[in-house]
């Protein structure tokens, strides 16, 4: 493994003249398995000078940020994470200032300013609100990270047009950026920041060197010496080592690759029934656990140990399995014991995959696609709440157990925003599942979006109800914006000409090539399937070479023709 990501910190505050400091800052002492998934943060808050409560303010938000941070998904970004848990402390600190003298006087609410910084992998984010300051040292001048939410009126007075605190609702500012070995950060309130220029930050950080502790006293000390009448407080980061990659949730290297099981043999607490499915890279067995409840195991091959890339995927399956809670994903074994080898324990499903469903049902009833899709949309839709993709939609990968549940299985190739972000782009751009049923815009370099698997979701629904697929196979040959405007899609109704109108136009909005043309949410493709608004209930005004391009080269042909027959018609007669 690489180096870990490490920070040295100084921190210092003062009242100054006043009798008391409505500031307050801190910095989170995470453990190792946290710095890894979440990162190192540190905030800073100031009180609003006017209102008597404001100290409790800033020490709500700061140990709240620090506090609640860490408690949030592994799986969800930093800007989710952190903007939940501030809009949280928003809303605890505007409904005490309703309560109190704040209600009717917002100079006297439990109000402050914020500023967070969060280093995860060679990354740093920025949240900020209020005019609290955060600035990165170069060797000759400050850079101003944050923006000031202060509005100035003509008299050259100002008041603070954002805070914490401030109103039932928060915006905060988020910027993330690579950092480097060695970068300094400054984290001020205005009773330090107003009175510090460059240079003096500049020269304090020399003269202390590494002591960081020292280099935040002198610079609050320089400030109150400057004339300062506020309370003064000053944070420094210096990153000392960045990691060289994000490890994965699990750690795989700690575990062997597992041996082929056979029936009857006992393997880290369960015992083998049969072997479900087998493959050059993976097994898949049957197993029991001491309480004689069934479990899948799969186990990757002695193949796949030169593929690390492939091992972490399959470390993460069972992972990701573990934070999702829904009926229609599947769900993992309880962790009971320390493993010795790599392997997943899933629920065993007695059922039929929708492949086997689709092959039973070749021309299914509307009605029965939709209780299909609502499901699978469910599922999707569980996934996306932490921030997850599952980008490998296809019937296979689906199964319907006895009682109709529809649940979404192999999580193999999910994308987790919060596990990839830290090293540069977190986007979802590999191309991970099944090619025909990928969205488009993999294929254009874009990534992936929770509307890009609306558009997997309208394949499958497609496919049910037709038994083919929408553009056939032209989607995996897309290479680039341009060949967007190649794709064809085929009319539902010229397979299925029992169904109705409206529905061919729900499908063609959310098999558009263009992502922002679909529906912009699983809930509205679903509802439209079910209640379509008047958008797909007017009459179709589409280009027949859209509609139908078959039958519109029919018919043109048909034209070119008649219309030869005539000109030769015509020229016979005239001689």
């Amino acid at each position: 493994m690489g180096a870990a990501l490490r920070l040295a910190l100084g921190q210092h505050s003062e009242a100054g003249s006043k009798p008391l400091n409505q500031d307050f800052h801190g910095a989170a002492l995470p453990t190792d398995a946290q710095r890894r998934s979440r990162g190192i943060a540190l905030a800073i808050a100031d009180g609003i000078s006017s209102s008597p409560v404001s100290q409790v303010a800033s020490a709500a938000a700061v140990r709240g940020f620090l506090e609640d941070y860490y408690g949030t998904s592994e799986a969800w970004t930093v800007r989710r994470a952190a903007q939940c848990v501030l809009a949280a402390t928003n809303g605890w600190l505007h409904a005490q200032t309703q309560r109190g003298d704040g209600r009717f006087d917002k100079d006297r609410g439990h109000v402050c300013t914020f500023s967070a910084l969060v280093f995860k992998g060679r990354e740093v984010h920025l949240l900020h609100v209020g005019d609290t300051r955060a600035y990165r040292v170069h060797p000759t001048a400050l850079e101003q990270l944050s923006h000031d939410h202060r509005v100035r009126l003509d008299g050259g007075q100002t008041y603070l047009g954002r805070a914490l605190g401030l109103g039932p609702h928060l915006e905060i500012d988020h910027a993330c950026w690579p950092t480097e070995v060695g970068e300094t950060y400054l984290l001020a309130t205005d009773g330090a920041y107003e009175h510090l220029d460059p240079l003096l930050v500049i020269n304090t950080l020399a003269r202390h060197g590494n002591d960081l502790q020292a280099a935040a006293q002198a610079l609050v000390a320089a400030a109150l010496a400057r004339g300062s009448q506020d309370n003064a407080t000053v944070m420094l980061a210096r990153v000392e080592s960045l990691p060289d990659q994000l490890s994965p949730p699990v750690r795989r290297e700690r575990l062997r690759l597992p041996p082929r099981l056979a029936p009857r043999m006992e393997f880290e607490g369960y015992r083998v029934i049969r072997e479900l499915y087998a493959s050059a890279r993976s097994q898949v067995v049957l197993a029991v656990d001491a309480q004689d409840r069934e479990w899948a195991l799969k186990l990757p091959s002695t193949d796949m140990g030169s593929d690390p890339k492939a091992l972490d995927r399959f470390a993460t399956e069972e992972w990701v399995a573990r934070r999702v809670d829904s009926p229609h994903v599947i769900k993992a074994a309880p962790a009971e014991k320390r493993r010795e080898h790599l392997f997943t324990a899933m629920e065993f499903i007695t059922g039929q995959t929708l492949a086997q469903w689709m092959t039973d049902h070749p021309k299914p009833g509307l009605d029965e696609v939709r209780q299909l899709v609502d499901q699978i949309a469910r599922g999707l839709q569980a996934l996306h709440r932490k921030e997850m993709l599952h980008q490998d939609l296809r019937p296979e990968n689906l199964m319907i157990d006895r009682q109709g549940t529809v649940i979404l299985i192999d999580l193999a190739s999910a994308h987790v925003a919060g596990l990839n972000e830290g090293l540069g782009d977190a986007r979802a751009t590999d191309i991970a599942g099944s090619l025909q049923y990928t969205a488009p815009e993999y294929f254009t370099g874009d990534g992936g979006t929770p509307v890009s698997e609306l558009f997997s979701l309208a394949v499958l629904a497609y496919q049910m109800l037709t038994g083919e697929l929408p553009y056939g196979l032209q989607v995996p040959q897309v290479r680039g914006p341009r060949d967007l405007h190649k794709l064809q899609y085929v009319p539902l109704r010229t397979r299925r000409p029992d169904l109705p109108e409206w529905l061919d136009r729900v499908l063609r909005k959310a098999l558009h090539p263009q992502p922002a043309r679909r529906q912009q949410a699983l809930s509205e493709f679903a509802h439209d399937l079910y209640a379509p608004g008047p958008e797909f209930m007017s009459r179709d005004r589409t280009p027949l070479q859209q509609r139908h391009p078959l039958l519109f080269w029919r018919v043109l042909t048909l034209g070119f023709g008649l219309s030869t027959l005539v000109l030769l018609g015509l020229r016979v007669t005239g001689h």
